[in-house]
Order: structure tokens, then C-alpha cells, then sequence
């Protein structure tokens, strides 16, 4: 049996890995992608996943814009000097030959869900701003979600300030209501996928060798991790790109890759210098919110750049 997801997403080079892990994966059964603006812009994050879904051949998955905008304040700033100011440093893509969805990605969500023969697993990589405004209003079809898996926040330091996780810091009062109080009829089950562990993940120069030698999903992904992998180099770290939000899709596919551990999460809504950092804090067995705390890291890389760089459209 497959699993069926939706992708919220925000590409972004690791969104970009991680939508085509997703189309690579016979565990799963993308029904639907929706955008948010985070990385960049919205009419970017709209325009590559139509994209990335046209060179995967993955033109009959809906694509869904969704907020151009975090719920409360205006956004914070974006993540040119990680994914270029197109989201994707240019990579050469195909153009998408269908149009995007005509519903916002609040109501392909609550149509996805609703009709969907099986309980959905949402996959949120981006800023929570569509998940937040989903959880407002359907709450009773958010309550249906067999599962969400998010990628975003830290239980350690963060990499857009010293304490947020760029996810997070992007729209706090959205991950709040998604993680800190949801508000539904019936508590989700959510894993959250921080920074601290994601991190701790990336491809090594081998794994970029292996992706660019690869098919054109691979090749693409390759192109598109190639800068950042020379900015980490040009920084004095090692030129080995991290792929936060495969990592949430790796997870999915293959039940067991990353430990957790039930917990609480308090998301920091204040105009200090805290805003956006994420506390995290053991809770008791049965605790509806789980948070990473290990993982099998060369398995999940393993599939990551097995599957991405061997897929055929």
C-alpha cells in the first residue's frame, strides 16, 4: 500500500530535492503540492514546483498557490544567498505545459483530505502559514490528516538568528497554532523534523558527484546544490549542502529512519530577539507531538541520492 501526502513546500533547492524524492517513491501517492512564499517568493515557489512536477513527469499532481505572506507580520526576508533569487539558481527546468491549480492551497487541501480514500499525511517544508490557515478553516477536515510531518524549528540554535530555524522565524504565529496550540477536534499526530537533526545530514561531494552523473532529476538537483555547496566552501566550512527537507520526505517513506521522542514545543511569538525559536521539552508517552532526535543518516542519504539521481520520468 502507498502512503498518500501532500507536499506544502517553498522551493528552494532543498524543497526541489525533496518534491522529486517524492515523485521517485512508489511508497508514496503525491496527490497534491501546495506553495507557500519562504525561500523566495510566491510566484517563484508556484512557478518551480510546476516545474520540478514538468521534469518528473509529474504534470498530473495539482499545483496550489497558497500564502503570499505570513499570517501577522510582513515577512521577515527571504533566502536569496542559500537558493539564488529565482529559488533554484537558475537550474535549467522544463516549462510546466498546464496551468496551476485554480484553488488557493487551503482549499486543495480541504478537497484532498475530504475525498481522499485513505487518511492523508501532510508534509509541510516551508513556512506554516498554508497549514496554519487550513487548521482555521477546516478544522474538522484538518482533524482527518492521518499524520503531519513538518520540517522546521530547532531544540538547538537556529540559521536564520541565533535562536530560529528559517521555517519558523518566517511566520511564528503560524507555526505556533500548528505546533504550540492547534486548536482541532482531534490532535494530529506530528513529528517535527528540526534544524538540530537536519543538519547534521548533508551530501557529501561524493553524493553531489553521484546526482550530477546521474538522469536529468538528478543532474537538475545537482546544478541547483552546486552553489550553495561553493558558498559553504567560500565560508571555510565544508562544501557539503544540507537537504533539510528530503530528510521529511525520507521519513515518511520509510517508517523507522528517524528516531523521536514525545514533546512539547513552545514557539516564541514575542518582537524579541527570540522570535521564531522553537523550546522544545520532553512530554509523556502519547503525546500527540514527537521531535527528531536521531537518525540512520547514510541510509537516508543513500535513498535520497539513489532515488533522485536514478529516476526516469
Amino acid at each position: 500500500m502507498t502512503i498518500p501526502i501532500v507536499l506544502d513546500c517553498d522551493p528552494g533547492i532543498d524543497d526541489a530535492v525533496a518534491l522529486l524524492l517524492a515523485c521517485a517513491s512508489p511508497e508514496l501517492s503525491l496527490l497534491g503540492v501546495t506553495t507557500v512564499a519562504g525561500n523566495v517568493a510566491l510566484t517563484h515557489t508556484t512557478h518551480n514546483a510546476r516545474r520540478l512536477l514538468a521534469l518528473a513527469g509529474r504534470q498530473d499532481v495539482p499545483v496550489a498557490a497558497g500564502a503570499d505572506r505570513p499570517l501577522v507580520r510582513t515577512s521577515p526576508g527571504r533566502a536569496h544567498h542559500v537558493h539564488g533569487e529565482d529559488g533554484v539558481h537558475r537550474a535549467v527546468l522544463p516549462e510546466p505545459t498546464v496551468p496551476p491549480d485554480p484553488r488557493t492551497a487551503v482549499d486543495l487541501l480541504a478537497d484532498t483530505v475530504r475525498d481522499a480514500a485513505d487518511p492523508v499525511t501532510l508534509v509541510a517544508v516551508g513556512p506554516l502559514t498554508n497549514v496554519a490557515l487550513f487548521y482555521a478553516v477546516h478544522p474538522a477536515l484538518a482533524a482527518r490528516l492521518h499524520r503531519l510531518v513538518v520540517m522546521g524549528g530547532s531544540a538547538g540554535a537556529g540559521n536564520a538568528s541565533a535562536a530560529a530555524e528559517f521555517n519558523v522565524w518566517s511566520d511564528p504565529e503560524a507555526a505556533y497554532r500548528v505546533l504550540t496550540d492547534p486548536g482541532l477536534p482531534r490532535a494530529v499526530p506530528t513529528t517535527m523534523i528540526g534544524l538540530d537533526l537536519t543538519a547534521t545530514i548533508p551530501l557529501t561531494e561524493a553524493d553531489l558527484g553521484v546526482l550530477a552523473a546521474g538522469g536529468p532529476a538528478g543532474q537538475a538537483c545537482a546544478a541547483m546544490l552546486a552553489p550553495e555547496a561553493e558558498r559553504r566552501r567560500r565560508e571555510g566550512g565544508r562544501p557539503e549542502p544540507a537537504v533539510h527537507d528530503a530528510v521529511a520526505v525520507a521519513s515518511v517513506l520509510r517508517p523507522g529512519l528517524v528516531r523521536t521522542i514525545p514533546a512539547t514545543v513552545t514557539v516564541d511569538c514575542s518582537a524579541d530577539a527570540g522570535r521564531g525559536g522553537t523550546l522544545v521539552q520532553p512530554a509523556p508517552k502519547g503525546a500527540p507531538l514527537t521531535a527528531a532526535v536521531g537518525a540512520a543518516r547514510r541510509i537516508i542519504l543513500d535513498i535520497i541520492v539513489d532515488r533522485v539521481g536514478g529516476y526516469k520520468a
